[in-house]
């Protein structure tokens, strides 16, 4: 199930990027359009402009005139950007089902959505042989201390290492934490009493969630490995 994670997550990458430049291709072709119809679509939310050029139909026997061509063109982009806008709602199915079935866990916590429960659940799939201990897991994750003391001054620095996508993920349930939960609130406000900055105390908190996680993964991969063996 991780690797079926693994290639559904890539697949919805990939139309995420598709659509941006879909996206991106109808901005642009406004700004070229004859004023006929730049000025009707200019004003337009994203996707009442979406909507409006996927429902128009250009007279496709006409496209040496340039109006037409840019009509089919909008309506051609509009149609990709629907078509991968769902693809990836249906993708989006998918990956919860399966997060849901590995992890229902992760899902059960304050701020961690399916994105990032599945990004870390595939971190810890590809190093499984890595994970001797939830400081192996933090290192990992690239949000373990690295020292940066200098004379009497004690203090620790951002890792830069790790799986940059795992600690991306750490960092998005972290900032969901600080807008949510009270006592992370109450955590940072103490760290940076002590003199911290916030980007340390950021880290800390973010040292803490990895080792929450590498527990719930372990904990869910026992009960895994537990029902097989009954069965």
């Amino acid at each position: 199930m991780i690797e079926a994670l693994r290639v559904l997550k890539v697949c919805r990458k990939t139309a995420i990027a598709a659509r941006r430049v879909a996206l991106q291709l109808i901005q642009n072709t406004i700004v070229s359009a004859p004023d006929e119809l730049r000025e009707s679509l200019r004003t337009m939310t994203r996707m009442q402009l979406i909507r409006t050029l996927a429902a128009w139909r250009p007279d496709l026997t006409d496209y040496r005139n340039l109006t037409s061509a840019y009509r089919i063109t909008f309506k051609s982009l509009a149609r990709r950007y629907i078509e991968l806008h769902d693809e990836i709602a249906d993708l989006d199915v998918m990956i919860a089902g399966l997060v849901d079935e590995l992890a229902p866990g992760l899902i059960a916590r304050n701020s961690i959505g399916y994105e990032s429960a599945a990004q870390l659940l595939l971190t810890a799939g590809d190093n499984s042989e890595r994970l001797k201990s939830e400081a192996s897991f933090a290192a990992l994750c690239g949000v373990s201390p690295v020292p940066a003391s200098s004379g009497k001054v004690t203090r620790h620095r951002l890792n830069r290492g790790g799986d940059r996508a795992a600690n991306s993920a750490l960092h998005i349930i972290a900032i969901g934490r600080l807008r949510t939960d009270p006592r992370t609130k109450a955590y940072m406000a103490k760290r940076v009493s002590e003199g911290h900055s916030k980007l340390e105390a950021i880290r800390c908190l973010k040292r803490y969630i990895a080792r929450e996680v590498f527990y719930l993964i372990q904990q869910r991969n026992r009960e895994i490995g537990s029902t097989q063996i009954a069965a």
